[in-house]
Order: structure tokens, then sequence, then C-alpha cells
């Protein structure tokens, strides 16, 4: 027996040897002395508001990796035939209302150069698919509709959240109005309200979650369009600078590592160690990921341990959109220029079909520059396909629309947001049938490990508001456990639905109104139906006695 010991523990001895040796067990021991207190991975707008918020409350000790050559994540400018264009992040969204939007004041405050976008005018400027431009006549009604539509969502979509009732899609709610657009006319105004503002279509997209926008309820229906020679970033520049040493412009904090593509973590309870492309290593107490959702999503970053299922499921329940902007610059303008003409629609068969465009003659006068935007299945279309392929068919559209002998384009920018392995994509979107908890373990810790970025905010998802408010958020959570020793560690039995022994969530059909206790309910939406009744017969009215020979 006491032979049997020995070699027992000399076998222990040796495991314990062999795993202190071993790379992958070195943030489960005492972190090294060049550690940091904490890691944030990406300099994007988040990133960086969680590194200046870690300052603000004291704690310097801290390393920031970012996967590109400069800060900014998805606000990215680029030189386009002498003019810089953003093929990210664009607008400052929500301004002009009841609170002031934090990105709009920053921008007011680094003398951004904006366009305020007037979008009052689209109706006017509308070609249909064999490229006569519309009359207003012909359009207004379409676009009354269209517009009565989303009032009643907005309605319908509170009295669902008040009511605590089960989500349904944007497209669900339109044919509970009457309204289903089929129509090259219809869908491109469709796709002008939704897909324009959420790169996804209305019929995966959630009623409740999403409709009244809360960007425009808390901040205003204005937007600015940022045609800035120093680039969107510079906003995030600018605050960087506030906390990390710099020479002019040029920041040298080596507390900023730029290129540093993070490939593998590794944590435990006693910390973190980050192993980058380079075959860098990195070791911290805690790390915020402050990557997008798309690489969250991809393989790009391995974990040792795996994230836990209930992380990784709530990372795919939610869309990575991609919005693209695909700018095209010409010897001349052949398009309309002068006030209401910045933007026009073009209807087709297919939905989404270069359908919404933009001159920049309002941001850039002479450039002779225009884009289009494409979004979802259209962007990894064209994505897929060579840049002389779209330049072919973005001309067969413009040729419909402008004649014959316009010229060909001097230039073609096309992004690649999908296929960029860094982002995955263009920014979150809410789908149907995910809920406001799901969104909570979207941006819960996982040991050490925190998650911030405008996928983690539930009302500003897809806003560079959002990330701003997101990094903000996660690093006063990192910073009570850090100085207070307040962490709100999650495990899989700390969530309701995994432990049978919770009360904290009741069962969700004796939650969900049905039968006799819906009456009053169903008396409510029958009366904002009616309410709107009438708007839609007259509208429908006017509509049928355009379509009557004359």
């Amino acid at each position: 027996m006491a032979n049997l010991n020995f070699v027992i523990l000399l076998k222990a001895s040796a495991w314990i040897l062999l795993c202190i040796s071993l790379p992958s067990c070195r943030a489960a021991r005492d972190l090294p002395k060049e550690s940091s207190t904490v890691i944030i991975i990406g300099a994007g707008m988040s990133g960086i508001m969680a590194a200046k918020t870690l300052s603000d409350h004291g704690i310097n000790d801290f390393l920031i990796l970012e996967a590109t050559d400069k800060i900014g994540g998805r606000m990215v400018s680029t030189d386009f035939s002498g003019y810089t264009v953003e093929i990210g992040a664009n607008w400052v969204e929500g301004v002009g209302g009841k609170h002031v939007n934090p990105i709009w004041e920053l921008a007011k405050r680094y003398n951004l150069r904006m366009s305020k976008s007037n979008f009052d005018n689209i109706s006017s400027n509308v070609y249909n698919e064999e490229g006569r431009l519309l009359p207003l006549s012909e359009t207004k009604p379409h676009f009354d509709i269209a517009d009565a539509c989303q009032s009643y969502l907005d309605v319908l979509s509170n009295s669902l959240n008040a009511h605590d009732e089960e989500d349904i899609s944007l497209t669900t709610g339109q044919r509970l109005f009457g309204l289903i657009p089929t129509s090259p006319l219809d869908m491109a105004i469709d796709y002008s309200y939704y897909d324009f503002e959420i790169a996804e279509p209305p019929r995966v997209t959630s009623l409740k979650n999403v409709l009244p926008n809360p960007t425009f309820v808390e901040y205003g229906d204005d937007e600015y369009f940022v045609c800035d020679k120093r680039g969107y970033s510079y906003i995030p520049k600018q605050l960087a600078k506030d906390f990390l040493k710099h020479e002019n412009e040029i920041i040298i904090d080596p507390r900023l590592q730029l290129q540093k593509v993070v490939r593998h973590i590794e944590y435990s309870a006693n910390g973190v160690r980050i192993e980058t492309e380079d075959n860098s290593t990195f070791y911290s107490k805690y790390a915020i990921l402050s990557v997008s959702l798309g690489v969250l999503k991809s393989r790009l970053i391995t974990y040792q341990p795996d994230l836990p299922y209930w992380k990784i499921k709530t990372f795919y329940q939610f869309d990575m959109s991609i919005y693209t902007k695909i700018f095209l610059k010409f010897p001349y303008t052949f398009w309309l220029t002068g006030p209401g003409t910045e933007f026009f629609l073009y209807t087709d068969d297919s939905r989404g079909y270069y359908t919404y465009w933009q001159h920049l003659e309002n941001e850039y006068p002479g450039s002779n520059i225009i884009f289009v935007t494409v979004t979802d299945d259209e962007s990894r279309r064209i994505e897929q396909q060579s840049d002389e392929e779209t330049k072919g068919e973005i001309m067969q559209v413009l040729r419909k629309l402008f004649g014959k002998d316009i010229p060909e384009p001097e230039n073609i920018l096309v992004p690649r947001w999908w296929k960029n392995r860094l982002h995955g994509g263009s920014y979150t979107n809410w789908p149907i049938g995910v809920s406001e908890a799901d969104f909570d373990r979207m941006k819960a810790p996982v040991g050490p490990l925190y998650f911030t970025g405008e996928h983690t905010s539930s009302n500003f998802n897809g806003y560079v508001h959002g990330a701003y408010l997101a990094g903000i958020a996660t690093a006063e959570t990192l910073v009570d456990c850090i100085k207070y020793k307040k962490c709100k560690e999650i495990t899989s039995n700390d969530l309701p639905w995994m432990n049978p022994n919770t009360t904290q969530v009741t069962n969700k059909t004796e939650q969900t109104c049905n039968g006799v206790c819906c009456k009053a309910i169903q008396q409510e939406r029958e009366s904002l139906r009616s309410f709107y009744i009438d708007t839609i017969d007259s509208l429908q009215h006017a509509l049928t006695n355009k379509c009557k020979p004359s």
C-alpha cells in the first residue's frame, strides 16, 4: 500500500510539473509581474470609452490591443479620389430631441464638419424600373400609407410591451395593418423605411425591440452626415488622447498596441492569458472584449475553456447585419442636384437591388461623387463578385435613369464588411423572437471576461452612441468588481432557465394573456386599428383613383 501511495503521489507530482510547464496552465497560476489589471481587446468607440472610464476611476494599469493599424473600429474613413468618405459609421443619428446625444456633443466639441440630411423630399425623387421619374402625385399616396403603417407599428409595439405579449416581426405588424409591399414602388419605400436604417428586412426584425426606435425617441429625428477630412474616427482618437500619452496628434502610449490580432484567450479565476497572431503573449487579471458580434460568432478567437453554451447560443441568436455603401466618382454630374435632390430611390422587381442613392454635392460640392447603399443578401452577393461586375450592374441602372450617354465612372469603391474577418459585418440587428433576457446574457461576464460594444446596448444597438454608452457601462461594472468587490460573475446555475428550482421566472404561458383575460387587450387593439382604418381606406381610395384609366 505504501508503494502504491508513493506511485500515485509521483504521478500527481508529474502532472503538476507538466501543467506548470504548459502555457495552457499559466492563466490558472499567479500572473507574471508584467501582467496588467485589465486588457481591452479592440480600440473602437466602446473599447476607447471602456479604457477612458477605467482611467477616470483611477485604474490606469490597462492595455489596449487593437487588431488594425488605427483607432476607430467600424468608424472607418478612407481617401476616395481626393475626398474623405466613411465606409463604416457615417451619421450622427438622433439630434434635436428631449435629450442630447453624447456623440452630437462630441462632434460639436471637436468641430466635425457635418451636413444635415434632409429625407423629406425623397418622395419627389423616385425612379421606376423603366427609369421614369415618378410624379409626386403618384408616389405620395404610397408614402402616406407607409407613414400611417409605421405609426401603427409604433403604437402596436408599445401595446405588446405593456402587456408582456409575444414578439412579432415588423412584417407581421404590417400585415395586421393591411399593408403588404409587393409592387416595386412599395418595396422600394419599405426598403427606405426599414432596411436603410437597420440593414435587414422587416420579416426578420423584432417589432417589440426595434420600434419605436429608441434613438429617435430619446435624441430626436435629425441626422447629420459626417463629411470631415479627419474622419468620423477623429472622435474616439481625441477621446483616447484624454488619457493616453501623445505628441501632437500621435499617440505614443505603450498601453495602446496596434496590429495585435487576438487569436486565443485562456481564462480562469486567477486571470487571463491572451495570444496574438504575431505570437505575442499578454497577461491580465481581467479582460474586456470590445470586438464585434461578427467576431464573437466566428472562430477568429478561440477560448480555453470554451465559453459556456448559454453565452455562445446568445451570440448566434442575434444578427450581424451588413450595410454597404458603394461609392462612384464621375467626371461630371448627370443626376439632379440642388435643394431636395440629395436622396433618390430606384424601384426594381428585386427588393433592395441598388435601391437607395445619395449624391455628395451638398457635402463635397464639385466632387461628382455618388453612392448607393445595399444591405443583407445583396451585400453578400456583391461581396462575392468583382468590382468590375458590380460597376457593370450599377451602370445598367444609372443608364436606365439618366440615359445611355452618361460617362463611365473614374473610380469605384466597394467595401466588404461581411468578408472582413476583423468585423464580420456592419452592426447588430435585433431579430424576431429574441428577448431582453437574451440581450442581458449578451453582455454578461464570464469569469474574468467582460463584453462590450454596440451589440451590448439594448436600447441603442447598431449606433455609435450605443457603442459609446456600452463602453462606459461595461467599464463601470468592472470598476465595481475591482474596487468594491461587487463582481457580477454569472454561471449556468445563475440563469433561471437552467435551474429547475429557481422561482425568478414564472411559466411564460402564465404571463401571456389568452382567452377571456385578453378581451380588454383585444378590444384595445381593435380600437387602435379602427383609429387608422379611415386613413387606410382614404389612401387606398386615392390609389384606386390614380389607377383608373382617363
